[in-house]
C-alpha cells in the first residue's frame, strides 16, 4: 500500500511535491480509508482513493506519469541497459539540466513498512536507497551512490549477515549504470531473499498505470473475453452495474469480406492459391431493451463504453486471491464517461473488499458535490510564476469537514483554476 510519493525535478516538477495517502484523523467517512496491516507496529489509516484535480497543463499527468518512473524503471531488463531512462528534467531552469530527477516512495508491503529513494538521469542511476522499518525502527537495507570518483554502496547488517560480503560484492558489479542494484540481486540470487525480494517485488509489481487512455486495456480486456467465458461474463456484469444494458458479449472468428478475398486471391502466385484464407475475431456486445435484443460490434460502440471495457481489465486484478495489492492510477478517468458513471467506479472501489488504491485526474467536479470523497482525499495543481507544478491537498486549506468543496473551488478558494481571459 502506497503511505506517500515524492518527486522532484521531473517534467513540470521544480522544488519537491509530495502526495499523502495518510489519512486525516477525525473526518467522516469512514470507509473511505483502511488500516493497513503492520508487524508490530501502529500506523495512521490510510485513503482508498484520491483524486487529482488543475487547469490543463498544471502537472496532473506528470505527477500521474512520476508515479509509474520507480515501477519502469524496475521492469527493465538487461537488454535494455543501453536505453536511456525515461525521465526529462524541470526544464525552465537552466541549473537542473543536467541534476537528476528525485522519488521517493513510502509503502507497506507483506505487513512491513519501507521507504524507497531514487535519483536518477536519463543517462544512468546516481542514487539508489532502501529503508526498511522493522516494528517501526528504521534499518538500512543497501544504498547506492554515484558520485566523479566512482559508486559506492553501503549495506545495512540484514543483508551483510545473511548473505556475506563476497555475494554483495558479486552483485555490485553485475549491476550497470541503468539498472537497479536491487532488480540485479533478485534476479542472481538462489536464496530466499524476501530481505529484497519482498519490497522489489511491489515496485514492479504493484502499480497498474493506466496513462494514455484505455484502447490498450479494451483491446487486452477483448483477448481474455474469446479465451474465456467466465470473463465474458464477468465484463458483461460489470458493464451492467455502471448501467450498460449488455446481456452478452462474446468473440466470433470472421472472414474478410469477398472483395478482400478477390484482391488477395489476385495477387497470389499460383501455387499460393489454396493459401488459408485470413480471419480475424470480432468482439460482439448484446444489447437488451424493451424492444428486445441487438447486436453490435465492438467498433461500433460508443467511446464511454469501449473506456469501460479497458477499466474492467485492471479492475479484475484487484481479486482478492490474487495476494497483492494493488495500485490503480489512472490518468483523466473521466474521459468519455458520464459523471455519476465516474461516481459510481469510485463507489465500487470504496466498498470493494480489495485491498487497493485508486489514484486519478480528472476535470469532473460533480465528485466534490458528491459527499462521496473527504476533505483529504482532493489535491490540486497549479503552475507558479516559475511554469513550476505546486501540488497541494484541499484539506491544507481552512473549511470544515462538511463545506460545499465544488461551490468553494469554483470561487477560487482552494486556487487551480484556469485564468481564462475573456475576449474585448
Amino acid at each position: 500500500m502506497l503511505i506517500e510519493f515524492s518527486v522532484a525535478n521531473f517534467r513540470s516538477f521544480r522544488e519537491r511535491q509530495t502526495l499523502s495517502m495518510v489519512a486525516t484523523p477525525r473526518l467522516r467517512k469512514r470507509e473511505n480509508v483502511f488500516k493497513p496491516e503492520l508487524k508490530g507496529e501502529k500506523f495512521p489509516d490510510l485513503l482508498k482513493v484520491a483524486v487529482i484535480y488543475g487547469p490543463n497543463a498544471s502537472g496532473k499527468s506528470n505527477l500521474l506519469k512520476a508515479l509509474g518512473v520507480v515501477q519502469e524503471i524496475a521492469e527493465r531488463e538487461p537488454s535494455t541497459r543501453d536505453i536511456p531512462l525515461p525521465v526529462t528534467p524541470f526544464c525552465f531552469d537552466a541549473a537542473l539540466a543536467d541534476q537528476p530527477s528525485l522519488f521517493e516512495l513510502h509503502f507497506i508491503h507483506a505487513g512491513l513498512r519501507y521507504q524507497f529513494n531514487l535519483a536518477v538521469t536519463s543517462k544512468r542511476i546516481v542514487g539508489e536507497k532502501l529503508l526498511v522499518f522493522p516494528k517501526g525502527r528504521e534499518s538500512l537495507l543497501y544504498e547506492r551512490q554515484h558520485t566523479e570518483q566512482g559508486e559506492t554502496y553501503g549495506f545495512g547488517e540484514q543483508l551483510k549477515a545473511s548473505l556475506g560480503g563476497d555475494i554483495l560484492e558479486a552483485w555490485k558489479k553485475l549491476t550497470p549504470p541503468r539498472l537497479l542494484f536491487i532488480a540485479q540481486a533478485v534476479a542472481n540470487s538462489n536464496e530466499e531473499l524476501d530481505h529484497l525480494k519482498a519490497p522489489f517485488e511491489w515496485l514492479r509489481q504493484s502499480s497498474f498505470p493506466l496513462l494514455n487512455g484505455m484502447g490498450a486495456m479494451a483491446a487486452s480486456a477483448q483477448r481474455l473475453v474469446g479465451k474465456d467465458e467466465l470473463h465474458a461474463k464477468a465484463v458483461a456484469t460489470f458493464l451492467r452495474e455502471v448501467d450498460v444494458p449488455i446481456s452478452d458479449i462474446r468473440v466470433e472468428t470472421v472472414a474478410p469480406p469477398q472483395y478482400r478475398l478477390n484482391a488477395l486471391a489476385a495477387l497470389a502466385f499460383p501455387e499460393e492459391k489454396s493459401t488459408k484464407v485470413p480471419t480475424r475475431n470480432k468482439t460482439i456486445l448484446t444489447h437488451k431493451t424493451a424492444l428486445g435484443e441487438a447486436d453490435l460490434s465492438f467498433e461500433d460502440e460508443s467511446d464511454g463504453t469501449k473506456n469501460l471495457v479497458g477499466f474492467w481489465l485492471p479492475w479484475v486484478t484487484k481479486d482478492p486471491s490474487l495476494g497483492t495489492d494493488r495500485l490503480l492510477i489512472v490518468d483523466e478517468l473521466d474521459s468519455s464517461l458520464h459523471p455519476k458513471i465516474v461516481a459510481a467506479l469510485v463507489e465500487k472501489h470504496i466498498h470493494s473488499e480489495t485491498p487497493s488504491q485508486l489514484i486519478f485526474s480528472t476535470h469532473d467536479t460533480h465528485l466534490m458535490d458528491s459527499r462521496l470523497l473527504r476533505r483529504d482525499q482532493f489535491w490540486i495543481t497549479e503552475r507558479d510564476i516559475n511554469g513550476a507544478t505546486q501540488l497541494r491537498s484541499i484539506h491544507d486549506f481552512e473549511g470544515r469537514d462538511s463545506e460545499d468543496i465544488e461551490k468553494r473551488y469554483y470561487e477560487g478558494r482552494y486556487r487551480g483554476l484556469p485564468l481564462v481571459k475573456r475576449s474585448q
